[in-house]
């Protein structure tokens, strides 16, 4: 075997042995680099006579052609296995994640939950939803609600008043949803038995008052109606609606143009920690509005006083939402923050029942 056989055969088997790139292209600076050892034999090609440099030339020249194809196809070889490798410890899966259905997604919003929550309570009871329009006239607003003229509800600084008519009169975006009571009166014979849920709009903006916000008011009329119902109907919505099994509550006097007597409720709490828990403690919190309709107002309504009487209690839905799922801000309510729809807002499947639970 020839020097050249013999430099053959260990170089390509230092290229069949290369384990990785780094090891390959080793063997292919030590053969084909400057000072490698094919080069060297070329550079001996100068001392040769022209028949030795035409004979040994075309060999080493062979040489170096077979054996950098060699070291070319041992380098695909593991620059392939190399990326397989890596593949296998660098597992990537690119395809997108199964889509959650609009249902999963989605979010019910506080408002609409209290709102149906509430409605779940008095249907239970026998109440009918009542509805009536945003913009109100100065009638239906105030002078049928025995607002007398001058009355500080009526001053532009707490009401939103429209440009008068081609008539004079201004129309209002409604301060209560007590007009409803009124138009109610209007179209329907006693008894009555309505919860009236709605938008209504003051000049006012905090922390726990809004520009446009949400009440909901009830209205009994019958010729029976008295304090005692109207006691009984509002223990037994509270205890429901805040999933207790008992409240204390207090009525205190108070004055509202729309019913005489009037009172202010309030409910026995513990607020000695971060949450205020309902049906336990000593202290007490104002949650709503009452009394007994006034008789101005059954006959705005249509009804002799003499024959009918009733009660009727409004309260903030914004108000009762925040005291029930511990939300600090009212103004977040109207935000359309998405974030905080995800932590506040409910599952559109898990509707309130008396039966399943309200808060789902």
């Amino acid at each position: 075997m020839t020097e050249l056989d013999t430099l053959k055969s260990a170089l390509l088997a230092e290229i069949a042995g290369a384990g990785n790139e780094a090891a390959i292209e080793a063997v292919r600076v030590s053969a084909l680099g400057k000072k490698g050892s094919v080069s060297e034999l070329l550079k001996t090609l100068g001392s040769m006579t022209p028949e030795e440099r035409q004979n040994r030339g075309a060999a080493i020249n062979a040489l170096k052609t077979e054996i950098t194809d060699a070291i070319t196809a041992r380098k695909t070889v593991l620059k392939d296995a190399a990326i397989n490798d890596r593949l296998k410890a660098e597992t990537l899966d690119v395809s997108l994640p199964v889509r959650s259905s609009p249902a999963e997604r989605g979010r019910i919003h506080p408002i609409s939950q209290i709102t149906d929550e509430i409605t779940a309570i008095f249907a239970d009871m026998g109440f009918s939803i009542a509805e009536g329009p945003d913009v109100e006239t100065d009638y239906y607003n105030f002078t049928a609600l025995n607002f007398p003229e001058g009355h500080p509800a009526r001053e532009m600084h707490d009401t939103f008043f429209f440009q008068p008519d081609e008539k004079g009169e201004r129309k209002v975006l409604r301060t209560h949803t007590s007009p409803v009571q009124v138009r109610t009166m209007e179209a329907q014979e006693p008894p009555i038995r309505i919860v009236i849920p709605g938008k209504t709009y003051r000049q006012d903006s905090d922390a726990t008052h809004s520009p446009m916000f949400h009440q909901v008011e009830g209205l009994v009329i019958d010729k029976k109606a008295h304090v005692g119902n109207l006691r009984w109907v509002l223990e037994e919505f509270c205890k429901t609606f805040f999933e207790v099994d008992s409240v204390v509550m207090r009525f205190r006097p108070s004055f509202f143009p729309f019913t005489e007597p009037s009172f202010e409720v309030d409910i026995q709490c513990d607020r000695s920690g971060p949450i205020v828990k309902f049906g336990e403690g000593t202290d007490w919190m104002e949650i709503l509005g009452c009394g007994m309709v006034h008789p101005n107002v059954l006959r705005s309504g249509g009804l002799d006083p003499d024959e009918y009487q009733g009660f009727a209690w409004g309260m903030g839905l914004d108000r009762i939402a925040m005291l029930k799922y511990g939300m600090p801000d009212l103004r977040d309510f109207f935000n359309a923050d998405v974030r905080w729809m995800n932590h506040y807002g409910f599952r559109p499947l898990d509707m309130p029942t008396l039966f399943g639970g309200l808060s789902q």
